[in-house]
This record gives C-alpha cells, sequence and structure tokens, in this order.
C-alpha cells in the first residue's frame, strides 16, 4: 500500500506525458481518497491530512501545471517529502478558508500564531501540533497566514489508542480568538490508522 511509504525519490516521478494521459483518472482517485482525510473544524478551518499518495499527487500536479523540467522535480520533492508521516505522526495542512478578502485579512490578523494552539485530543491525552519551521507563518504585525503545515508526533501509546475505536478522538484548536473541537468521524480515523503504519 502506498501510504505506508515514506519518501518520494525521483525514479517514482512519471513523465509528464504518461501523467498527463494518466491526470483525470489519478485526480479522480485522489479527490476520493482525500474525501477521508480532510476534517472540519470551526466556521472556516479545514485539515487536510496528507500521506505519501496525496504528495505524489501534489508534486505532479505541479510539474504538470509549471513544467519546470529536472531542478523543478528537485524542489518539488524537497518541499513536499517532509509532509509524508514518518509512521509515528500524523502531518496535515491546514487551511483558513474565507472567501472574502477584507473578512479574510480580518480574521487572519486575530489568529496570531494560531499553529501553537492545536492539538489532537486522543482520549484524554494532547497530542500538540509541531510546525513545519520552513517560514514563520505569522507576520510581525500579528497576521498569520492562511495556510500551516503541521505534524502531529505521537507516543506509542498514543498510536495505539488512536487505533482503539472505543478511545474518543477529537482535533481541538484552543486559540483564543478561535475556540472549536470537532470530533474525529470513524471514516477519517480509520484512513489516518494506514499512516501509522
Amino acid at each position: 500500500m502506498t501510504a505506508q511509504k515514506r519518501e518520494i525519490t525521483r525514479d517514482d516521478i512519471l513523465p509528464l506525458e504518461t501523467y498527463a494521459a494518466q491526470r483525470k483518472e489519478r485526480r479522480a482517485k485522489s479527490a476520493e481518497m482525500k474525501r477521508t482525510r480532510r476534517l472540519g473544524v470551526g466556521p472556516f478551518c479545514t485539515f487536510y491530512f496528507e500521506n505519501y499518495d496525496t504528495m505524489f499527487q501534489q508534486i505532479h500536479e505541479m510539474l504538470y501545471i509549471e513544467k519546470g523540467g529536472e531542478e523543478q522535480i528537485a524542489d518539488e520533492l524537497a518541499a513536499y517529502n517532509p509532509l509524508i508521516p514518518n509512521g509515528r505522526e500524523f502531518v496535515a495542512t491546514i487551511m483558513f478558508e474565507i472567501n472574502d478578502a477584507v473578512q479574510r485579512d480580518k480574521e487572519l490578523r486575530r489568529l496570531a500564531h494560531v499553529e501553537d494552539f492545536i492539538f489532537i485530543d486522543i482520549g484524554g491525552e494532547r497530542a500538540k501540533a509541531v510546525p513545519e519551521q520552513d517560514v514563520e507563518r505569522t507576520t510581525a504585525d500579528g497576521k498569520t497566514s492562511s495556510v500551516h503545515f503541521v505534524h502531529f508526533p505521537l507516543t506509542d501509546e498514543q498510536a495505539e489508542k488512536f487505533k482503539d475505536p472505543s478511545v474518543d478522538v477529537s482535533l481541538v484548536i484552543s486559540h483564543e480568538n478561535y475556540g472549536h473541537i470537532a470530533m474525529m468521524p470513524k471514516d477519517v480515523r480509520e484512513a489516518l490508522v494506514d499512516d501509522l503504519a
């Protein structure tokens, strides 16, 4: 199962023509898989849990759209390989999705350092989000980014509890200006269990 692979290599990259011929089918399969790897928390925040397959698709889409050749392949691998779970963590892209530009700016200015207030509650134990360190996501004037990349490292005990369907699991944002909790549904948990193999 590709979800358990931990790294995309140059040898995994399809020729552009091959991907172009398969693109429609691959995008449809990817959309179906992502359906059970997505969870909304509050009115405008969505977590998209990544794995080998989502990053494989993302890299190929970037290469298809930008057509940057060999140099771009190296850049995309460097950018997206860190977002593949290592077997004892979950990795998520977090998006604050607000269509209206004025409202979006207002809300993002209220959410400085929101990434420090995110965790998964696994039967009362917290698996705290650890942000990717590629760039600072909150500007000097206190506006956070609309996109964040975080890891949720788990202890062995937390991983085992997560696999137990009798244990409640929720996704929590405890920021003072965005306090919301979402229970993790069965289909999402089942999809994420593969990330812990």
